[in-house]
Order: C-alpha cells, then structure tokens, then sequence
C-alpha cells in the first residue's frame, strides 16, 4: 500500500530519494485558465446555436429582425436542453462515460431537462392564467398593464430537439477542437 509519508522503492529495492510529496508536485498539472476549457466554450456553443434556431425561426415566421430571442426562454428548441446536452457529452468524450464525473453531469442534465419540461412549463401556463385575470380585472379598475412572461418551459419534442442539438455540438466541437 502506497504511504505518502515515506520514501518511494524502485523496482530493485533500492530507496528512491524522491519523496512522494516531491513526486506528487513533479508530476501536478499546471493550472489552466478557465477560459481555455474546452468544455466550457462547447456548452456556450450549444446555448448559442439553439437561440439562433430560435431567432431565425422568429425572423422567417413575423419577416423582421428580433434580437430578444437571442436571450429568451422557451420555445424550439430548449437552450437549456442544448447546453446540458452538449455539457454532458463534452464531459463524457474528454473524461470517459464511465467516470463519476460524466454521471454527474448526466443526472444534472436530467434534472435541467426534467424542469424545463414539467415546473418551468407549468409555471409558463400559470402566467398565461393570471395574465388573463389581469386583463378581466384591468376592463374594470385601473390595474398595471405589466404582463408576466408566458413562454417560461418547453414541451417535450422541444427539450429532446434542444437534448440532440447539444449532443451534435458537443461531438462536433471535440471533432474540430481534436
């Protein structure tokens, strides 16, 4: 059993004098920074590419430039979808698909994808609800005209079109950064 606090034997027998922590530090990885994470510009990648889906989508069907899409939510397809998908692809290819490390990231995409599709959208129908309360209660008192937002969650078909978008990105990515 290895011991940090002792001295390393080479295959011989004979004492190293090399400590392990003097091993430990030789062999450490560099630091690097954060912005050089491939991981990190591939998720960026995958959020990107579903809003601009979305913006083109906007742009064909209302015929004019509407940029509030590049930061929406909801709609086809989910950017959060796109960007855990991509993440725990992007994970798997660099550090394996059976590390704890890819498991984590997949349940955390399950969960992202899970609330995407099931409280955000709920949440979205509530708002279309009280919105059209508002507009009753508005006909006969003065009330503020503020809206909620309505387009909150996705639908199923929108959370796997955004899942698979982010999976091609996360594949692609690796194929061009490799």
């Amino acid at each position: 059993m290895w011991n940090p606090g002792k001295n390393l034997t080479r295959p011989s027998g004979a004492v190293s004098c090399i400590s392990a922590r003097m091993l430990l530090v030789a062999h450490a990885v560099t630091p690097q920074p954060w912005y050089t994470n491939t991981t990190i510009w591939i998720v960026v990648a995958g959020w990107t590419a579903a809003q601009f889906i979305k913006f083109l989508t906007a742009l064909a069907r209302e015929g004019r430039i509407d940029f509030t899409y590049f930061m929406s939510t909801g709609g086809m397809p989910s950017a959060h979808s796109a960007s855990v998908g991509a993440l725990a692809t992007s994970v798997g290819i660099r550090g394996g698909f059976d590390t704890t490390v890819f498991a984590t990231a997949l349940l955390f995409a399950c969960i992202v994808m899970f609330d995407a599709q099931s409280v955000r959208r709920a949440a979205g129908h509530q708002a279309r609800l009280l919105n059209q309360i508002v507009d009753e209660l508005f006909k006969h008192h003065h009330l503020s005209q503020d809206k909620l937002a309505e387009l909150l969650g996705h639908t199923r078909l929108e959370v796997l079109m955004g899942m698979l978008l982010g999976i091609l990105v996360g594949v692609i990515g690796h194929q061009i950064v490799a």
